[in-house]
């Protein structure tokens, strides 16, 4: 699916937790298939150029010197990333991650408002707002959003909003601090700033992409795939 416009404004955002629960649909158009054997690269990537810092900062767990580096771009509301985090990452940062191997980056790729205000929520410390999160509640809120996913991005009742915010009560969130995570203006700009390098410096068009060691897959993988890639690179 060809990249376009996706800068999201404050009132964008908004508008979209209120009143949208199209994440799910939208994402699913931009996703490639689940990918069973060794994918094949969809080209090469200045991996350099890539671990440059870009706006945020850097989502990452994993010893820095590790031999393989893998970035995630996601969106919060794509069923692939969610498949692949409830499925394939646990087993993979247990076998290379924890061991020294590999270090893994997560980088935001939103397609629609509501995986924005997500990845907002992640990136704020819920009881100081004004403050980000580090590393490990990040992944942990990611995770945590990942599994509830249906019930958040596309609730029966099709207030996303409220089901947003109930999830992010979870994680320790007030209404106060969700309100001011959600309507924290720089954070907003820099996550479409981080989708927006991710498009124009590194080709990426769906979710989830993965840049390993200088190459770019497109699409969920299985425990047995990624772990062949990675230990092509090993």
């Amino acid at each position: 699916m060809p990249i376009r416009s996706f800068a999201l404004s404050r009132r964008h955002l908004l508008g979209g937790v209120a009143a949208s629960a199209v994440g799910l649909s939208v994402a699913g158009l931009a996703t490639q298939a689940f990918a069973d054997d060794k994918p094949e690269s969809s080209g090469k990537v200045d991996m350099a150029k890539v671990l440059q810092p870009g706006t945020l900062p850097e989502m990452a767990i994993g010893d820095e010197k590790a031999k393989v580096t893998i970035v995630e771009y996601m969106s919060m509301t794509c069923p692939h990333c969610a498949h692949f985090h409830a499925t394939t990452f646990d087993p993979i940062k247990e076998k290379y991650v924890d061991t020294g191997k590999v270090r893994f980056i997560l980088r935001e790729f939103p397609f629609d408002p509501v995986a924005t205000a997500a990845f907002m929520l992640a990136r704020c410390n819920p009881v100081k707002p004004q403050e980000l999160s580090g590393p490990k509640e990040y992944f942990a809120m990611v995770s945590m959003l990942f599994k509830q996913q249906r019930a958040w991005a596309a609730p029966a009742d099709g207030n996303v909003r409220a089901a947003l915010l109930q999830n992010a009560k979870l994680a320790g969130f007030t209404q106060e601090s969700f309100t001011a995570c959600l309507t924290n203006q720089k954070l907003l700009d820099d996550v479409n700033a981080t989708m927006k390098r991710g498009a124009d410096e590194f080709g990426v068009n769906s979710t989830p992409t993965f840049i390993i060691n200088g190459n770019r897959y497109s699409g969920d993988m299985s425990v047995e795939a990624m772990s062949a890639l990675i230990d092509s690179f090993l």
